[in-house]
């Protein structure tokens, strides 16, 4: 039984909704005073808790997605919901509407109290964190270390790192007459992170050849741990009262470990590339090119694009967690899409039967495997790894639709008025997921969607190739070609060695574990394992 809570908690909670409220209520009343501009009256769902409003609920449920594309259907295309203590925020799930709110981002729309807290205290304040001409800065700085011709020259490392998984795998299929039930997500955790160390920083965190990094450590204890009522009650609160992110909860103990494990690590290798550079002036030029080159080069000019120390080690640190958690989950979840659907398994391992002496060019990746190509976008439209992108607007504004909107006084109306200070959220995986756009078949697996352009529904939505899932506008997916390219790489070797399959075949039960970002999970495993039956391609 966990420990009762000191009355002094609650007695500062109840001084800090007390505060909030009074701060609200003074806000509302001097815009009306001065007939400031007011936000378009939306319909809505109705309200389940004057704490949390319908917060916990969308978090609680099994496919949040699915629950935004029901209330879009009841109330249309823009519509209200509410958040703890009287708060709300506006779901817009309109193709243009989505278009307008992603290009005004960094402007127009900006990180919430809540994102920004939760941004500085895990990674600091670089990229992700930063508005405005900071993020214009950074961004133009970082970007030659993510361009096609950088990326290209890092495809050996995604394939380095997934034959060195191979060869683990091989010794296991040996020594169990032939096949073995292997948990593939731990080693997507792998290759990911060690492909990431190699490519971006040139470090080798040695997980494929059995390390155990203090990184991977907190990164399995956060995505493993039980949350105290604290740790709920702190996350569920968070949107409304983002503060209580700095309370030292069992959650928020862990993300502060994590992020001092990441700096050591980043800071370690900055100092070691330093030296590295101050001793070899002829590798500069080749240096510069890769991520954390450039990182030091932006350090290190007396132009516009300089950042501080504290810049560059929170970009390493959002690289750092990245390549261990986006990349695997998707990876993961191909695995078990493919495994649920075998002749669409067979049918990409048919297109990659001529490499079975070589491996795809970085350009043949790129563009050559058409049903490589589609497998890994439709595994990114059904399972985007963050789920929705929300902002606070930093100015008024009038968002454009292209379907009409009721609004709760019973008006149509095709443009949203949004007042400065209110919460917008676009629902990426619901757009992605939605058959307004995709059609009747969206929720299912289907990699033939994309190669045939007449079927595809989603023209009307803006994003990488018709998807958000990479965001969109001023702040879309930096490292997205890393990312595909990894994809793209470790994929193509899984599928042309082994064949996979679920516990109890197609019809396995899969949920979602909750990390840091959530996971797909076998029912029944403790913790985000998925294991799979794997057999050597005969």
């Amino acid at each position: 039984m966990s420990p009762a809570l000191p009355m002094g908690f609650f007695d500062m909670l109840y001084y800090l909704c007390a505060i909030w409220i009074l701060t609200k209520l003074i806000k509302v009343g001097m815009a009306r005073w001065r007939g400031g501009v007011q936000t378009t009256p939306l319909q809505g769902p109705p309200n389940q808790s004057l704490m949390f409003g319908l917060y916990r609920y969308v978090n609680d449920s099994e496919d949040s997605a699915m629950v935004y594309e029901n209330w879009a259907t009841q109330y249309g295309p823009a519509f209200k919901i509410p958040l703890g203590l009287g708060s709300s925020k506006i779901i817009i799930c309109d193709p243009k509407a989505n278009a307008h709110f992603y290009a005004k981002e960094t402007f127009g729309y900006v990180q919430t109290k809540l994102a920004r807290v939760f941004i500085e205290n895990l990674f600091g304040r670089g990229l992700l964190w930063a508005e405005g001409e900071s993020h214009r800065r950074q961004r133009k700085a970082l970007s030659p270390a993510f361009s096609n011709a950088a990326i290209r020259r890092l495809t050996s490392v995604f394939y380095d790192s997934a034959y060195k998984m191979k060869d683990n795998w091989d010794a296991v299929l040996d020594s169990n007459s032939g096949d073995a039930m292997i948990d593939v997500q731990k080693w997507m955790n792998h290759v990911s992170l060690d492909s990431v160390g190699i490519a971006g920083f040139g470090h080798d965190f040695g997980s494929l050849d059995g390390k155990y990094p203090p990184v991977v450590e907190v990164f399995e204890t956060i995505g493993s741990s039980d949350k105290s009522f604290l740790s709920q009650f702190v996350f569920l609160m968070g949107p409304v009262l983002p503060t209580l992110q700095n309370l030292p909860t069992s959650d928020n103990r862990l993300f502060k470990r994590l992020r001092e494990t990441m700096s050591e690590i980043a800071d370690e290798l900055l100092t070691r590339t330093r030296k590295e550079r101050e001793g070899k002036g002829t590798g500069e030029k080749a240096e510069e090119k890769s991520i954390i080159g450039q990182l030091i080069k932006a350090e290190s000019t007396n132009t516009e694009l300089q950042m501080s120390q504290e810049e560059v080690l929170a970009q390493m640190n959002v690289l750092l967690l990245a390549g261990y958690e986006t990349t695997s989950i998707s990876l993961t979840w191909a695995l078990i899409e493919l495994a649920r659907k075998p002749e669409k398994q067979e049918k990409l391992r048919r297109e990659l039967d001529p490499f079975s002496g070589t491996d795809p060019t970085w350009e043949q990746l790129a563009s050559g495997l058409p049903y490589l190509d589609a497998v890994v976008h439709e595994i990114l439209r059904l399972h985007a790894p963050v789920s929705e992108t929300t902002r606070v607007a930093s100015e008024d504004d009038v968002i454009p639709f292209t379907m009409p909107i009721t609004t709760s006084t019973g008006e149509t109306v095709t443009s949203l008025t949004v007042a400065k200070g209110t919460i917008v959220s676009s629902p990426i995986r619901a757009m992605n997921r939605s058959e307004v756009f995709w059609g009747p078949n969206a929720k299912e697996f289907e990699p033939e969607r994309w190669l045939e352009p007449t079927e595809l529904r989603s023209k009307e939505i803006s994003g990488h190739r018709n998807l958000l899932t990479f965001s969109d506008g001023p702040r879309i997916c930096l490292g997205k070609q890393f990312a595909l390219s990894e994809f793209k790489s470790v994929l193509s070797v899984l599928i042309r060695n082994y064949t996979f399959e679920l516990p109890d075949g197609p019809t396995t039960k899969i949920e979602r574990h909750k990390g840091i970002l959530p996971r797909p999970k076998v029912a029944g495993q403790v913790g985000a394992k998925t294991p799979m039956k794997i057999r050597r391609v005969e």
